[in-house]
């Protein structure tokens, strides 16, 4: 089940950072830098996010979440986050989907991930998007962007 997801209590934003913590983890290894933004989060700004979140719930446990900003006729995915113990299950696609259907009124959506991060990378050009562009942000960090055109 897809729903969205408040992280402005103490418990919820625990629940969702332990989430972050577990999939950034993997992200990190797979790219090769420790210092991903989301590992380095706290509860307390997960609490004061302005970032709207749904969540894939599967049996009562937040097995994946997504993160968004919408500006205009645009969202803005800022977290793709999914349990490591629920990879190749779908989420992330199903979650991309629920966005996707859930906003007819925008006309891009657009994301970034870590460029060596390939099972994202290919997550994103299988569901449509193309990559746009990929920037050296810190030495030893690209990140490859995509847009997908509604």
């Amino acid at each position: 089940m897809i729903q969205v997801f408040s992280t402005s209590s103490m418990e919820a934003a625990k629940q969702m950072w332990q989430l972050q913590q577990a999939a950034y983890r993997v992200e990190a290894e797979l790219i090769g830098w420790a210092e991903l933004p989301p590992l380095r989060e706290t509860v307390e700004e997960l609490m004061g996010s302005d970032e709207i979140y749904i969540a894939y719930l599967e049996e009562g446990e937040l097995a994946g979440a997504l993160s968004y900003k919408k500006i205009n006729s645009q969202l803005d995915i800022h977290k793709m986050i999914v349990n490591p113990s629920h990879f190749r299950r779908g989420i992330a696609r199903q979650l991309l989907n629920h966005l996707e259907n859930s906003h007819t009124d925008v006309n891009t959506i657009i994301v970034s991930t870590g460029a060596r991060n390939e099972p994202a990378v290919q997550l994103y050009l299988r569901q449509g998007y193309e990559w746009t562009d990929s920037k050296e942000v810190a030495p030893g960090l690209e990140l490859a962007f995509f847009q997908k055109r509604l």
